[in-house]
């Protein structure tokens, strides 16, 4: 698996890796983890049951995310495939320039490929159109694509022009033994704390935040915010707070370690979510999972992840409409009207990281039941078919290089003289 972003940074991506990972060492495989360097974090790591990581020290450009330049990881990524005897490489995330590439050298070596999208891009802006470039070219030879969601699937089939049935729909999932609600909740004293855990951009609706708690606020003294994360917007939200007096009745906590993500849903009765674009979402089921109900936006795939009687979505993606739909959800609250007592064991039999795994091992065995012709010949061609003249003709000389390179590489240093690593037991055969 290769991607810019895994462990110590922490996000959705990150987990989704790890877990997975976990669960197809549990399932029998092998599997290897290649990142780039983080900090002094340079090398080989194992991880738990064996997971191997490689962190390949490459320069970082912009929020973890390396260099693009097309060839230069490419002697490394070829020495670690070699080196773990690798069948399937499979990359995750658009915004990954380090997974794109990765993608472009396994089918450049003949190997099975399958690259996972966990977001949605649009076609407006500059950075969106760069990427989707990217993902055209590096999707082009790729044998399977994986989605979290059916809107990101449909995103994906219009960003990148690619036959629907490449592509599967398998979600996320959470560890729900890591965020069970508490056995004992304290007495509120009518007392409705509405809870925030979110990276604070533009994106993830930081500005509706900042325009909707002072209006809840003062419709209602009885509700308290609590606030966790940090970016950009943090300064405006602590300038709404001085702006409205609203010291005492909202608390912003900053970034907050994932271990402690329980501990501060738990304090909550209703988890607000004011994303205005978002795939799938893995914070509303780890919410939904404490106990919490869940009022947010419906953009993306938020309304696939969660049944509606654990939901109160805006009707449009506006301060007004989650102000209204955060108003239900304190009637709700209020009027007893909904029981949460339950969430976290529906939440326990929907989603589940075993089952993830077992369903992505379906795909991995559906790229050799109907495998692509990887013949560079038959590779150039299909760079060739694509998008315009323009683009089509780079893709082709990109491919040209790449496969100078290729073959530079394996006179230089030929495979049968790379080590081979030794395979770590996996849990199911030392049973």
């Amino acid at each position: 698996m290769c991607c810019d972003f895994f462990f110590p940074q922490l996000g959705g991506v990150e987990f989704h890796i790890y877990h997975l990972a976990q669960s197809l060492i549990q399932l029998g495989h092998s599997v290897v983890v290649i990142a780039h360097a983080y900090g002094d974090r340079i090398g080989v790591r194992y991880l738990t049951n064996g997971l191997k990581v490689y962190y390949v020290p490459y320069l970082v450009l912009h929020r973890e995310t390396t260099f693009p330049n097309v060839f230069g990881t490419f002697p490394m990524i070829r020495n670690i495939l070699i080196r773990e005897q690798t069948q399937i490489v499979h990359c995750h995330g658009s915004a990954s320039t380090f997974s794109l590439e990765s993608l472009f050298h396994g089918n450049t070596m003949g190997l099975k490929t399958v690259f996972t999208d966990h977001s949605l891009y649009g076609f407006a802006n500059i950075s969106a159109i760069l990427v989707n470039k990217l993902l055209t070219f590096a999707l082009t030879n790729t044998d399977k694509v994986i989605c979290v969601s059916h809107t990101c699937k449909e995103n994906m089939i219009v960003r990148v022009d690619i036959p629907p049935e490449r592509i599967s729909v398998i979600p996320n999932a959470v560890v729900s033994e890591d965020f069970c609600p508490p056995l004992h909740k304290k007495p509120s004293n009518g007392i409705i704390t509405i809870v925030v855990i979110s990276r604070l951009y533009p994106n993830k609706g930081a500005d509706l935040l900042t325009q909707l708690v002072p209006r809840i606020c003062s419709m209602h003294e009885q509700v308290r915010f609590l606030i966790a994360g940090d970016g950009p917007k943090y300064v405006e939200l602590q300038q709404m707070v001085e702006t409205h007096r609203l010291q005492d009745k909202v608390q912003l906590m900053g970034s907050v370690a994932h271990e402690k993500v329980r501990e501060v849903m738990c304090q909550g009765d209703i988890y607000l979510h004011p994303s205005l674009t978002e795939a799938f979402g893995t914070v509303l089921v780890e919410a939904a999972s404490c106990g919490l109900l869940i009022v947010s936006t419906m953009v993306g795939g938020i309304p696939e992840v969660l049944p509606k009687h654990m939901t109160v979505h805006a009707a449009e993606t506006s301060v007004s409409s989650l102000v209204d739909a955060t108003n239900k959800g304190i009637s709700l609250i209020k009027s007893g009207g909904i029981d949460t007592s339950s969430f976290h064991q529906e939440i326990f039999t929907m989603y589940n990281w075993l089952n993830v795994a077992k369903r992505t091992e379906k795909v991995y065995e559906d790229v050799y039941a109907n495998p692509r012709d990887k013949r560079w010949v038959q590779m150039v061609k299909r760079f060739y078919a694509r998008d315009g003249s323009w683009a089509r003709h780079l893709y082709v000389l990109c491919a040209i290089v790449e496969y100078i390179i290729y073959i530079t590489l394996e006179w230089l240093y030929p495979r049968d003289e790379i080590d081979l690593a030794p395979k770590w037991p996996s849990p199911k055969h030392l049973q």
